[in-house]
Protein backbone atom coordinates (compact mmCIF):
# COMPACT_ATOMS: atom_id res chain seq x y z
CA UNK A 1 0.00 0.00 0.00
CA UNK A 2 1.18 3.47 -0.37
CA UNK A 3 -0.32 6.28 1.54
CA UNK A 4 0.05 10.09 0.42
CA UNK A 5 -1.28 13.13 2.80
CA UNK A 6 -2.66 16.19 1.45
CA UNK A 7 -4.25 19.55 2.65
CA UNK A 8 -7.00 21.17 1.31
CA UNK A 9 -6.88 24.05 0.00
CA UNK A 10 -9.79 26.55 -0.41
CA UNK A 11 -9.40 26.48 -4.50
CA UNK A 12 -10.64 23.00 -3.79
CA UNK A 13 -13.92 23.55 -2.50
CA UNK A 14 -17.11 24.54 -3.48
CA UNK A 15 -19.68 27.31 -2.61
CA UNK A 16 -20.95 25.42 0.37
CA UNK A 17 -17.35 25.03 1.80
CA UNK A 18 -17.05 21.28 0.40
CA UNK A 19 -14.53 19.74 -1.56
CA UNK A 20 -16.06 19.51 -4.70
CA UNK A 21 -16.39 16.35 -6.12
CA UNK A 22 -14.26 16.42 -8.85
CA UNK A 23 -11.84 17.27 -6.61
CA UNK A 24 -11.39 13.57 -5.06
CA UNK A 25 -10.33 12.53 -8.72
CA UNK A 26 -7.67 14.84 -8.62
CA UNK A 27 -6.45 13.90 -5.27
CA UNK A 28 -6.36 10.31 -6.10
CA UNK A 29 -4.74 10.72 -9.37
CA UNK A 30 -1.68 12.69 -7.81
CA UNK A 31 -1.72 9.89 -4.78
CA UNK A 32 -1.14 7.44 -7.80
CA UNK A 33 1.51 9.49 -9.50
CA UNK A 34 3.31 9.76 -5.79
CA UNK A 35 3.43 5.68 -5.85
CA UNK A 36 4.46 5.42 -8.98
CA UNK A 37 7.71 8.25 -7.95
CA UNK A 38 7.98 6.43 -4.80
CA UNK A 39 8.59 3.06 -6.81
CA UNK A 40 10.62 4.77 -9.16
CA UNK A 41 8.99 5.22 -12.02
CA UNK A 42 9.00 8.39 -13.54
CA UNK A 43 5.29 8.19 -16.18
CA UNK A 44 7.43 11.03 -18.67
CA UNK A 45 10.55 8.32 -18.66
CA UNK A 46 8.16 5.67 -19.43
CA UNK A 47 6.71 7.56 -22.42
CA UNK A 48 10.13 8.88 -23.73
CA UNK A 49 11.88 5.54 -23.20
CA UNK A 50 9.34 3.24 -23.78
CA UNK A 51 6.35 5.01 -25.51
CA UNK A 52 3.93 3.84 -22.84
CA UNK A 53 1.19 5.32 -20.25
CA UNK A 54 -1.14 4.59 -18.08
CA UNK A 55 -4.90 5.71 -18.55
CA UNK A 56 -7.87 5.21 -16.65
CA UNK A 57 -10.30 3.27 -18.33
CA UNK A 58 -13.01 2.41 -15.72
CA UNK A 59 -13.65 4.27 -12.57
CA UNK A 60 -16.05 3.83 -9.51
CA UNK A 61 -16.22 6.40 -6.56
CA UNK A 62 -18.41 6.59 -3.96
CA UNK A 63 -18.56 9.86 -1.52
CA UNK A 64 -19.45 8.73 2.27
CA UNK A 65 -18.33 11.65 4.07
CA UNK A 66 -17.39 15.93 2.75
CA UNK A 67 -13.93 17.43 3.35
CA UNK A 68 -13.64 20.77 4.08
CA UNK A 69 -11.20 23.33 3.93
CA UNK A 70 -7.52 22.82 5.54
CA UNK A 71 -8.12 19.30 6.29
CA UNK A 72 -5.40 17.53 6.04
CA UNK A 73 -6.27 13.91 4.15
CA UNK A 74 -4.85 10.98 3.52
CA UNK A 75 -4.83 9.08 0.16
CA UNK A 76 -4.67 4.86 0.40
CA UNK A 77 -3.96 3.43 -2.96
CA UNK A 78 -3.07 -0.29 -3.43
CA UNK A 79 -3.30 -2.85 -6.28
CA UNK A 80 -6.07 -5.43 -6.00
CA UNK A 81 -5.10 -6.72 -9.23
CA UNK A 82 -1.94 -7.09 -10.94
CA UNK A 83 -1.67 -7.49 -14.53
CA UNK A 84 1.10 -7.14 -17.03
CA UNK A 85 -1.00 -4.74 -19.43
CA UNK A 86 -3.89 -3.82 -16.80
CA UNK A 87 -3.83 -2.48 -13.01
CA UNK A 88 -7.37 -2.95 -10.98
CA UNK A 89 -6.38 -0.29 -7.89
CA UNK A 90 -8.36 0.39 -4.56
CA UNK A 91 -8.11 4.07 -3.67
CA UNK A 92 -9.54 5.46 -0.02
CA UNK A 93 -9.21 8.72 1.21
CA UNK A 94 -9.50 9.41 4.87
CA UNK A 95 -9.27 12.30 7.07
CA UNK A 96 -7.64 10.87 10.53
CA UNK A 97 -9.59 7.51 10.70
CA UNK A 98 -12.94 8.39 9.30
CA UNK A 99 -13.01 7.17 5.81
CA UNK A 100 -14.63 9.61 3.24
CA UNK A 101 -14.04 8.46 -0.12
CA UNK A 102 -13.74 5.35 -1.92
CA UNK A 103 -12.91 4.96 -5.81
CA UNK A 104 -11.83 1.76 -7.77
CA UNK A 105 -9.89 2.69 -10.55
CA UNK A 106 -9.11 0.56 -13.65
CA UNK A 107 -5.79 1.38 -15.59
CA UNK A 108 -4.61 0.23 -18.88
CA UNK A 109 -1.09 0.78 -20.10
CA UNK A 110 -1.28 1.87 -23.50
CA UNK A 111 1.68 2.25 -26.21
CA UNK A 112 1.79 5.48 -28.63
CA UNK A 113 -0.85 4.62 -30.60
CA UNK A 114 -3.28 3.97 -28.02
CA UNK A 115 -3.85 0.55 -27.94
CA UNK A 116 -2.99 -1.91 -25.00
CA UNK A 117 1.07 -2.95 -24.39
CA UNK A 118 2.48 -4.62 -21.45
CA UNK A 119 4.92 -2.82 -18.99
CA UNK A 120 8.69 -3.47 -18.91
CA UNK A 121 9.23 -6.52 -16.68
CA UNK A 122 10.70 -3.96 -14.34
CA UNK A 123 8.20 -1.53 -13.79
CA UNK A 124 5.41 -4.26 -12.93
CA UNK A 125 8.23 -5.90 -10.27
CA UNK A 126 8.39 -2.14 -8.89
CA UNK A 127 4.77 -1.98 -8.35
CA UNK A 128 4.55 -5.61 -6.66
CA UNK A 129 5.01 -4.13 -3.36
CA UNK A 130 1.78 -2.08 -3.84
CA UNK A 131 0.06 -5.85 -4.41
CA UNK A 132 -2.64 -5.93 -1.59
CA UNK A 133 -6.10 -7.48 -1.45
CA UNK A 134 -6.28 -5.92 2.11
CA UNK A 135 -8.86 -3.25 2.47
CA UNK A 136 -7.02 -1.79 5.31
Amino acid sequence: MHDYELRVFYEDTDLAGHVYYANYLCFIERARTEMLRSAGIRQSELRAEHGITFVVRRLTAEYNRGAYFDDMLRVRTRITTPGAVRLEMAQDIFRDDEHLFAARVGLVCVNARGRPDRMPDDVLAALGKFVSDDPA
